[in-house]
């Protein structure tokens, strides 16, 4: 895997999103661990993930989690999808050349990094991957002090991975 790997410094940038902020990856850790989720509009496993993305983003928002959507599409794409898979954390654009992306040595889509506090990555993660979108949540959750619910409902029938 070429992706930035657990352990190593995620690389800063600073990305306007689809709601005219800026989102500055400094800035977010001074607020504790990010969840950052590279992604493409049309990738069907990025379709996928996003609504459990969500799902971590409610159970823990009212604790303050952070979870930002990293797009590798334009403005007007990037705003369809949040809106038609209900997403509602900030999502950034990577415009062309994807500078954050290739940073990052992003190889496919999506690619997950929680990034601690002091800047390191914690988790990185490509595709849908089941164990570390839970690993992620759990690690969220303990540094918020606040119980982890259910990710994936009983009835659910969740892969263990989905390739990118």
């Amino acid at each position: 895997m070429s992706v930035l790997q657990a352990g190593k410094p995620a690389p800063q940038f600073s990305l306007n999103a689809i709601d005219g902020r800026n989102y500055a990856l400094q800035e977010g850790l001074k607020n504790g661990p990010l969840l950052v989720a590279f992604f493409k509009v049309a990738c069907p496993t990025c379709q996928y993930t996003f609504p459990f993305l969500e799902r971590i983003y409610q159970q823990l928002r009212t604790a303050g989690v952070q979870v930002w959507g990293v797009s590798q599409d334009g403005l007007k794409d990037s705003e369809r999808f949040a809106r038609e898979r209900s997403v509602t954390f900030p999502i950034l654009i990577d415009d062309y050349p994807y500078a954050v992306s290739r940073a990052y040595r992003l190889e496919e889509v999506p690619s997950l990094f929680l990034i601690a506090p002091d800047g390191a990555v914690a988790i990185a993660s490509e595709g849908f991957a089941k164990q570390d979108l839970i690993a992620m949540q759990q690690s969220l959750a303990r540094s918020l002090s606040v119980p982890a619910a259910a990710l994936f409902q009983p009835k659910e029938k969740i892969p263990d991975f989905k390739p990118g």
